[in-house]
């Protein structure tokens, strides 16, 4: 009776709470979505008339010169989409399972070198190397010069995404399912897969995420270790197109064809093309970690 009664007063409570958080999350929406049509609009948009009247959610002149700019040489972004895409589903396919890797037996009671691993793992987190031996490990020693394995070997391990992962065990794990296991005869490697893992899904679809974007929006590691054009990523492609856009429009803009050069070279507009282009596929991506992301991302950051 009493739980009827505080169900009811609930619902007679919450009515306006709800209205406030409904509104409150169309604001948040409206907030991010907004954004995004602003830069699918300014792509399509002229670039005489975004320099006269700014930027409109509406184009004033539907204009397709960013996009044919951006596709002028379309074999070459074709390519380096391949090269992302493949850099991008293999990375994070290994991040993820190294990163479980690493954090399962971290949040083992019975692992005696935990605390050492631990002391590691954060000690990577204050200090690093630098740049310079960063760059001498791949290019001197592990002889990765154009090579994809440079693009993905870099993201493989996140000591932020380690301890997180480690957390999400030690909060959803029970100790008990480990022992029961242990007493079928089941090996460390078969709890492991099919014990441990089909119950942390959320987890590790947080991670996947996360470890996707950061492959998928890297071009720094194509600067250092990639000098072969077939093999360069979809963001460090763009990069360069923007820059050429960038010095040619300043070479010919003193020549008295400035009005021209505007037209020919849409640089403002193109580098929201480029954006439209960048973000399709990951937009794909994020419906299907959405229904583990929060609860993954809200698990693992307890403190354990």
């Amino acid at each position: 009776m009493s739980k009827a009664a505080s169900v009811n007063s609930y619902q007679k409570v919450s009515k306006p709470a709800e209205v406030l958080l409904h509104l409150t999350f169309i604001a948040f929406s409206l907030a991010c979505i907004l954004p995004v049509l602003l830069i699918v609009a300014i792509s399509f948009s002229n670039e005489k008339m975004l320099t006269l009247k700014g930027y409109k959610f509406w184009p004033n002149e539907i204009d397709l010169s960013a996009y044919r700019y951006l596709f002028t040489n379309s074999a070459t972004l074709v390519r380096a989409y391949g090269v992302t895409l493949t850099v991008t589903c293999i990375g994070t396919i290994l991040a993820v399972m190294l990163i479980a890797l690493y954090a399962y037996p971290l949040f083992r009671k019975d692992f005696p070198f935990k605390k050492f691993f631990n002391f590691y793992l954060l000690i990577t987190m204050l200090f690093s190397g630098g740049l310079v031996p960063f760059y001498l490990l791949y290019i001197n020693y592990l002889h990765l010069r154009d090579s994809l394995i440079a693009l993905i070997l870099p993201g493989l391990t996140n000591a932020f995404f380690i301890f997180i992962t480690r957390t999400f065990f030690q909060q959803t794990i029970p100790e008990e399912m480990i022992e029961s296991g242990k007493l079928d005869g089941a090996s460390e490697w078969r709890i492991f897969f099919q014990l441990v893992l089909p119950i942390s899904l959320p987890v590790l679809a947080t991670i996947g995420l996360f470890t996707t974007l950061t492959y998928w929006n890297d071009w720094f590691n194509s600067l250092l270790f990639i000098n072969d054009t077939d093999k360069f990523s979809l963001q460090y492609v763009m990069i360069q197109m923007i820059r050429q856009a960038e010095f040619f429009k300043n070479q010919l803009a003193g020549s008295g064809v400035a009005l021209l050069v505007q037209q020919a070279v849409p640089t403002e507009s193109l580098r929201m093309a480029m954006v439209v282009v960048s973000i399709g596929p990951i937009l794909f991506v994020y419906p299907f970690f959405q229904k583990y992301f929060t609860k993954g991302l809200t698990v693992g950051a307890i403190k354990g």
